[in-house]
């Protein structure tokens, strides 16, 4: 449970301006709050395989070096080529 006394020590070190009429509200905010974050903590941790819920072992396909189509054919209709790669303009400024 937090006290008035702890809610005016935090107002003073945020340096922050709390009315009395406001002391209690804040109060039983901070109460909740702290209560509600020990629920929190104190929640099972009941441990699952959420990474793996439909029990799937490896659906990547191996790495394989298959042939590619020739680089000549492919930069035959580039409007600009260098070094084997396709020039594009430059539009950052």
């Amino acid at each position: 449970m937090v006290t008035k006394e702890e809610i005016m020590k935090i107002a003073i070190l945020s340096k922050l301006s709390v009315g009395d009429d406001e002391i209690d509200q804040l109060t039983e905010d901070m109460s909740e709050i702290i209560s509600f974050a020990d629920t929190i903590n104190n929640a099972a941790d009941v441990e699952s395989d959420f990474d793996n819920i439909n029990n799937l072992s490896n659906v990547l396909r191996d790495d394989e070096v298959v042939p590619s189509l020739d680089r000549e054919k492919i930069l035959r209709n580039a409007k600009d080529s260098d070094e084997g790669c396709f020039m594009v303009k430059n539009i950052m400024k």
